[in-house]
C-alpha cells in the first residue's frame, strides 16, 4: 500500500520479503511523522491559537450576524459589520458607564490585596504552634506580591498587546464574512469522496462553539452581576471590579472561578475576618448556583463539556501552549471532542451511541 512494498525491496509477485521489515519501516515513519508533527505544534504554538482566537471571534460575529441576515435579508458582509457595531456600542456603553469605576477600583486591589494577606500572615503569627506554618508560607506572600506587580505591568502594558488583538479581530471578521469559502479551502485538500462528510464535521464542530460560547457569555454576564452585588451588599471594597473580574474568570470553566475567589477573600479580610468569611460563603453559594442551576439551565440542548475532561483539558494545553492555552482550553478541548466523536467513534468504531456536543 502506497509503494511500501517497492520502498522495501519487494519484487512484484512475490508476497517475500520480511513482514516485520514493512511493518517496521511503517512503524518508524509513523513515529517520526508524530515527533516532527508536535514539534511544529509547539514551535506555532501562539500561531495555533492566534488562529483558534480568530476563529472564535468569528464564531462570535456569526452568532450575532445570523439573525441579521434571516431578518434583515442583509448580504453578509453588511450584517457583519452591524454585529461590529453592537459589539463596539455595547462594550462603549459599559466603559461610559462604569470605565472611570472600574478603572479605579481594579488599580485599587493591586493595593488592598497585599493588605488582606498581611493580616492573614498576622492571625497566622498569633496562633500556637503556628511558627513552622507560617515559615512554610512566608514565601507565599513574597510570590502573591510579585504576581500582582506582574498582574499591574500587564494591565499598564496591555497596549503592547493591541497589535496581536487587532490582527485576531480582523483575520475574524474576514472568517466571518466568507465562512464557507474558508471551509471550502479547507476542504479542497481532502479527496473528493471524504468532503461531504467532513463538510458535515466542520459545521457541527462551528455549531457546538457557537452554542458553548452563547451559554457561556450569559453565564460570566450572570455569575458576574450576582457576585459584584454580593460583594457590595456585604461592605467589600472594590466589589464592581471584584464582580468584573469573577465574571471574566468564568470563560475558564472549574479554574477561573476558584482563582477569582482568593483575591476576593483577602479584600474581604480587610473589613475584617466576618467579612472574609461572608466573602467566601457567597463565592460558594454563586459556584453552586453556576454548577447546579444557571449552567443546566443556559446549557440545555447546548454543547458542553463532562466536568473530568474540561479539568484536563484545562492542565494539559495549559501546559503545553502556556496561559493562552488555559483561555482557550475549554473551547478547543470541545472542538477536538467533537472531532474525535465523529471521525473516530462513528465512523471508524461505527459507534451507533456516539453522540457529538450539541447533537440529540
Amino acid at each position: 500500500m502506497f509503494g511500501l512494498g517497492k520502498l522495501m525491496g519487494d519484487k512484484p509477485g512475490v508476497s517475500g520479503g520480511d513482514p516485520w521489515k514493512g511493518r517496521l519501516a511503517f512503524g518508524a515513519i509513523v513515529l517520526v511523522s508524530a515527533y516532527f508533527a508536535v514539534q511544529l505544534i509547539v514551535t506555532l504554538q501562539t500561531l495555533w491559537l492566534l488562529i483558534f482566537g480568530a476563529i472564535v471571534v468569528a464564531v462570535v460575529l456569526r452568532a450575532l450576524a445570523d439573525p441579521i441576515v434571516r431578518w434583515l435579508k442583509a448580504p453578509d458582509p453588511l450584517a457583519v459589520f452591524l454585529s461590529l457595531l453592537i459589539v463596539a456600542g455595547v462594550l462603549a456603553g459599559i466603559l461610559t458607564l462604569f470605565g472611570a469605576q472600574i478603572t479605579e477600583q481594579v488599580v485599587a486591589l493591586s493595593a488592598v490585596v497585599p493588605q488582606g494577606w498581611n493580616k492573614v500572615q498576622s492571625w497566622i503569627q498569633a496562633q500556637p504552634y503556628a511558627a513552622q506554618l507560617f515559615e512554610q508560607l512566608q514565601g507565599l506572600g513574597d510570590r502573591a506580591g510579585q504576581a500582582l506587580q506582574v498582574a499591574q505591568k500587564f494591565a499598564l502594558g496591555f497596549a503592547s498587546g493591541v497589535t496581536t488583538l487587532v490582527l485576531v479581530i480582523v483575520a475574524g471578521v474576514f472568517l466571518a464574512i466568507e465562512p464557507a469559502k474558508s471551509r471550502e479551502g479547507l476542504l479542497s485538500m481532502v479527496p473528493m469522496d471524504r468532503r461531504p462528510r467532513l463538510r458535515e464535521v466542520l459545521n457541527s464542530c462551528g455549531k457546538a462553539l457557537k452554542g458553548w460560547l452563547k451559554a457561556q457569555l450569559f453565564s460570566m454576564v450572570l455569575v458576574g452581576t450576582l457576585t459584584g452585588v454580593g460583594l457590595a451588599i456585604i461592605g467589600v471594597p472594590s466589589a464592581l471590579g471584584l464582580g468584573l473580574l469573577t465574571g471574566l474568570a468564568q470563560f475558564v470553566p472549574i479554574v477561573g472561578p476558584i482563582v477569582s475567589t482568593v483575591p476576593a477573600v483577602l479584600v474581604g479580610a480587610t473589613q475584617g475576618w466576618e467579612t472574609a468569611l461572608m466573602t467566601l460563603a457567597l463565592y460558594v453559594v454563586v459556584s453552586q448556583l453556576e454548577s447546579n442551576f444557571i449552567t443546566p439551565m443556559v446549557q440545555k440542548n447546548v454543547a458542553n463539556l463532562p466536568v473530568v475532561l474540561g479539568i484536563f483539558a484545562v492542565v494539559g494545553i495549559g501546559t503545553l501552549f502556556g496561559p493562552l492555552g488555559v483561555l482557550f482550553a475549554t473551547p478547543l478541548a470541545l472542538v477536538l471532542h467533537t472531532l474525535i466523536t465523529m471521525l473516530y467513534r462513528q465512523d471508524v468504531l461505527g459507534d451507533p451511541d456516539a453522540k457529538a456536543p450539541g447533537e440529540k
